[in-house]
Parts: structure tokens; sequence; C-alpha cells
């Protein structure tokens, strides 16, 4: 019954919890496909035959909308190709673009998670192929390690907008309040569990922690104690035993009030931490997010004059362990009629002087080095989500599977979800927890 309460509540409060660096909205997914249905109609009905038209959407925060609006409008200006856009929070929106993909009927160019190749497009059946149009886009700007990533099926199926990766935010206001320093170590942080507990009082957590945030901290603790990746050629690398440990190292920050129990997140009736009055208020004084989340959780606290890019914390002595993704892309689906306008509108956002500009870091730092260096002349690179990017980059030394995200594991009736609650409510004790996770993670890497 607590799992099952659990799950519930977890379905509520999918937004912000479930991507890397989609951003949230505050208004629903129902309200903002609606409002941008409207907006696509309304653009598209004012389409003029001469610069043809396209459609685009993607899915962000309101200063992600703004800028892509920004840009949209100026590659029109520049080409004449009128472009009706499609966007709203990430609630609900990988459901409904799968469900377009697989009716043919997704926009002319979609931002994508790098995860929808895999998992959508695994035989290249949804993206066109956009080495075919290298004359159009500028591939000798991106590295070719980000393009390795999103070429599947031996097609390069989207552009890399970004490569994210997970470090701490803290507010450091609450850690002076608890006479303690930031944490650098686990020691240091269970130390700070403790002093919160006793000092501030029960409610006040050195850090949070939802069920996903959960499982990319305890691969990266695996990863830096074992020494090897999460998973290798479509196998986990990880026995239960294993699991077992890294599960035990989860339940070790609950036990020492370094993160609430599931149980206190779900019930303080949050649907994403940024919005969450235990952020806002400085009683939660840490997160585990995206290096590109940055802003927006500055951006949320009442008081953000504490708010601190924390360095990463090692481990184990095996590898620095973690890892770093292509955080999402442009893709041109195959039902676009018109591929070669598509590719025009990908290059001019990601590597013309103008689009890039204007851009600026709103998908997180950006892969183009043209588009980089437009940005940073234009005073667009935001620069706490640079200072945390270049913390990550030069931490992480582990692969990134492509299935790890996959909304079998991922979503909020996933796995992850089951596993992480379950544990938490103690409906699963740590050897059933690590062979629900093992068997879940071997599904999904057999059906790939």
């Amino acid at each position: 019954m607590k799992k099952a309460i659990a799950l519930a509540l977890a379905g509520a409060m999918s937004v912000g919890l479930l991507v890397g660096c989609g951003g949230g909205s505050s208004s629903s997914a129902a309200a903002s496909s609606e409002a941008a249905s409207s907006e696509a109609a309304s653009s598209a009905a004012s389409a003029e035959s001469t610069g043809g038209s396209l459609t685009m959407s993607w899915w962000g925060g309101d200063s992600r909308h703004a800028a892509y609006q920004e840009a949209v409008a100026a590659f029109t200006e520049e080409t004449g190709i009128e472009v009706a856009t499609s966007y709203g929070a990430w609630s609900g929106w990988e459901e409904a673009k799968s469900t377009a993909l697989a009716a043919k009927q997704g926009e002319d160019v979609m931002q994508v998670n790098w995860n929808w190749l895999y998992q959508y497009s695994g035989q290249g059946q949804s993206f066109v192929d956009l080495n075919q149009y290298s004359d159009i886009i500028d591939l000798s700007q991106f590295p070719e390690s980000a393009l390795e990533a999103c070429t599947v099926a031996g097609e390069l199926q989207a552009i890399p907008v970004a490569m994210t990766g997970r470090t701490f935010f803290w507010n450091k206001n609450t850690f002076d309040q608890a006479g303690v320093a930031l944490p650098t170590t686990y020691d240091e942080l269970i130390a700070a569990g403790k002093a919160f507990q006793e000092k501030l009082g029960d409610d006040y957590y050195p850090l949070c922690l939802g069920p996903y945030d959960r499982m990319i901290v305890m691969t990266f603790w695996l990863e830096s104690n074992y020494g090897k990746d999460w998973v290798t050629d479509n196998t986990c690398n990880y026995t239960v035993d294993e699991i077992v440990e890294g599960l035990n190292f989860i339940k070790s920050l609950e036990d020492n009030h370094v993160i609430p129990t599931m149980e206190a997140y779900y019930g303080a009736g949050f649907d994403s931490i940024d919005k969450s009055q235990q952020w806002i208020e400085g009683k939660y004084a840490g997160i585990w997010e995206w290096d590109s989340s940055a802003n927006k959780y500055y951006d949320a606290m009442a008081d953000n004059s504490g708010f601190t890019v924390g360095q990463e914390i090692k481990w184990g002595d095996k590898k620095n362990g973690g890892f770093a993704k292509v955080s999402m892309g442009l893709a041109i689906t195959e039902s676009c009629k018109d591929p070669e306008s598509a590719a025009k509108l990908i290059n001019f956002l990601l590597n013309s002087e103008k689009g890039a500009s204007i851009m600026g870091t709103e998908c997180g730092m950006v892969c183009s080095k043209a588009g980089q260096a437009a940005a940073e002349a234009a005073g667009k690179v935001k620069p706490l989500v640079k200072e945390a990017n270049d913390i990550v980059m030069n931490f992480v030394d582990c692969a990134f599977d492509p299935n790890y995200e996959s909304s079998k594991l991922k979503g909020s009736d996933g796995v992850y979800t089951d596993v992480f609650d379950g544990f938490s409510y103690g409906d699963y004790d740590a050897q059933e927890a690590a062979e629900i996770l093992l068997e879940g993670v071997t599904d999904v890497l057999n059906a790939a």
C-alpha cells in the first residue's frame, strides 16, 4: 500500500524530476500543449508561400521558450521561412511526442532527448540522416564524440545541442546557519546531516534527492568504488550484491538525515524541487541536478545570495565515476516535407552568429564551437551554467548508456521509482530492491 501511494504521488510530481535538462514550466503539460497548438495553428496560417513553412517543437521553461521564439523570428526575418512553434513543460511531453512520432505526425524539427534516438528510432525510422545535409549544417563545429553519440543505426539522427552532467548546488547560507562547511566528501556530508538535524531541526536537510536523482548518485558511487561503467555492450556490469552495496549507501544518507525519506519527500507536496517551499526557504540546502538547470534553481530561491555551485564528490578511489551525456539534440522528422529548410533552421539556431547569440545557454553549454563563441560574444553564456558544466566535464570519466533513461526505467511508474520508493518505504529490503533493479535494467537492455 505504501509503495502504491508513493507511485501515485510520483506520477503527480513528474515535472522536472524525469529529465536532466528538461527545465520546467508552472503550467501543466495539457495547458501548455493546448496553448502551443493554438499558437502553431496561428503561425501556420500566416506562413507565406514565397518562403515556405516549417513546424518546430521543444519543451522547457519560460526563458527557453522566449529564446527559441526570438531566434525563430530572426530566422524567419532572414530567410522568409515561417515556423509554426509548439512548446510546453516536460510533464507529459515525451508521451505526446512518442505518440506523434509513431503516427508520423511529429513536427518538422524536434528538440529531442538523446535516448529518443534509440527508443523511438533505433532503426532510423523516425528521424532523417543529417549527414545528407552536411552542406547546410556545418558539422565541423561539433565534437566528433558528440556526433558519434547521436549516430544511431549508422545515421546522424540529431545534431547535439549541448553536453551536460550532474553536480551539486548548495545554499551556503543554510550551511552557515548549521555551522558546517559545504561538503566535499562522504564523511563531511554525513556530518552535515547530523548538524542540520541538531541545530536547525528535523525539517532541514543538507540534500534532497528524488527517485531518479538517487539512481544517478548510486551509479556514480558504484562506478567510483568498482571502477567499471554501469553498462557496457548492452550488459549491466554490476551484480545484485554490488547493487545492494549501492542501495545501502543511499540508505546511509537517509539514516543520517542527509536526505529526506521518500515519505517525507512526497509529503511535502511539491511537483518539482525548485518549486518547493523547502528549497525556496532554504530548508533543503542542496540538490543534485543537471548543470544546465543552475539558473532555474538560483532564481527560485527567496534569498539566492548563498547559491553555490558545488564540487563533485569523489565517492571511491577506483575512478572519479559518473557520466556526461548529450543533453538534447535537434532532429528532422522523416515526415518533414522540406528537410533542406529544416536543416537551415537547425544550422541557424546552433551555428550562426545571430541564432546562437539569441539562444545562449538556454539549452545548456553549447556544443558548437561557432555557437559558443557567438553566445560568449553576446554575453549570453550564463556564468553559473558554465561553472557547473566545467566542474562536471573535468570530473566524470565513465560512459553513459543510452538506455539509462528509457521511459520503462525512468518514468514515474518505471523501475527506478519502484525500487527507490519501495526501498525507502520499507516495502523492499536491499536484496529485493537490487534484484528488481537489475532485472528491470536487464529487460530494457535485452529489448534494445
